[in-house]
């Protein structure tokens, strides 16, 4: 007797942060970046994050036609309700970018979306603004919603880094890793992030090199990142491997590997093991950095402690 195979669910991306930190130009970028990837973006209202209007190929009323397969909708206070219309309203989606209010907390709007047997979230970036993430994080009202928002990331995208001087920054970014020590701070200028640094965390395929480090309309971003593609011998210690990985001082910002039929992702200081992919390629690591910071000696030292300690345990 033949059973119905589950549909795969969506992953979903939650893009958190305070007003102002640049979190529209982030999902105008990733909207121009899509690369045939049919994306759906949800949002509070098209009058907060006004999508860019040479982007709009058709609007129906709460939902905008986006070129390249893309899709954005509105869902005001009834974010659950259009989360659960839109598979069988667009089944042609692959995967889901929600941005969240000024005043959300991601991380709740995460679990709430693990409700739903359709989605899983696939990572939690929250934005910030160098200039002013301090003083707005010791403001009496607005401190404790800003702390909780970065608590909740895996990725913090530090933007704006060009309205502040050297120190500052590097002041701030300190600041910024006492804050969430499990989460990999990005810097950024005017929201130039690789979208494979922010989409597809934890899906298991590893990241298109081709694409990877170019954003469109962004032509100075390519120079923020390096990567590094490695071969993972198949006694490795996949778990020795994703510790090593996500240590400190490696630089590394994403990395993804498959091996033995199981996919190691890593974001920032955090690392999980699933099943792959069915037809995935064994043996490949892929790992993404920021160019200054990526420590290549230190990524191709942490396959072999791994292979080496699986085959003495052997």
């Amino acid at each position: 007797m033949n059973r119905e195979q589950p549909a795969a669910r969506l992953p979903v991306t939650v893009i958190g942060g305070y007003l102002g930190t640049g979190k529209t130009t982030l999902v105008n970028r990733l909207l121009r970046a899509a690369d045939g990837q049919r994306l759906a973006v949800l949002v509070n209202d098209f009058g907060t994050t006004p999508i860019d209007r040479d982007l709009i190929v058709s609007s129906d009323g709460d939902t905008l036609e986006i070129s390249g397969g893309c899709v954005c909708c509105s869902y005001g206070s009834d974010l659950m309700d259009t989360l659960m219309a839109l598979p069988e309203q667009r089944p042609d989606i692959e995967r889901v970018v929600l941005e969240t209010s000024g005043v959300a907390l991601p991380g709740m709007v995460a679990s709430a979306v693990t409700l739903l047997p359709a989605y899983r979230i696939d990572g939690i970036v929250v934005m910030v603004d160098v200039e002013t993430v301090r003083t707005m994080a010791a403001d009496a009202y607005l401190g404790d919603t800003i702390t909780r928002q970065l608590g909740a990331a895996d990725l913090v995208v530090a933007n704006r880094c060009d309205l502040v001087d050297e120190a500052s920054l590097q002041e701030t970014l300190a600041w910024l890793a006492t804050q969430n020590p499990a989460a990999r701070i990005l810097p950024a200028t005017r929201a130039e992030i690789a979208p494979d640094l922010l989409l597809g965390l934890r899906d298991g395929t590893s990241p298109r090199l081709s694409t990877t480090l170019t954003t469109p309309g962004a032509p100075d971003a390519t120079s923020l990142y390096d990567s590094l593609e490695l071969e993972v011998p198949e006694n490795t210690d996949i778990t020795e491997l994703g510790q090593r990985l996500s240590a400190p001082g490696t630089g590394v910002l994403r990395a993804k590997g498959i091996l033995n039929r199981v996919a190691l992702h890593v974001v920032g200081r955090r690392f999980e093991i699933d099943a792959a992919p069915a037809g995935a390629k064994s043996g490949r690591l892929v790992v993404i950095g920021l160019r200054s910071r990526l420590d290549r000696r230190a990524v191709e030292q942490a396959v072999q402690p791994s292979l080496s300690t699986s085959l003495r345990s052997a």
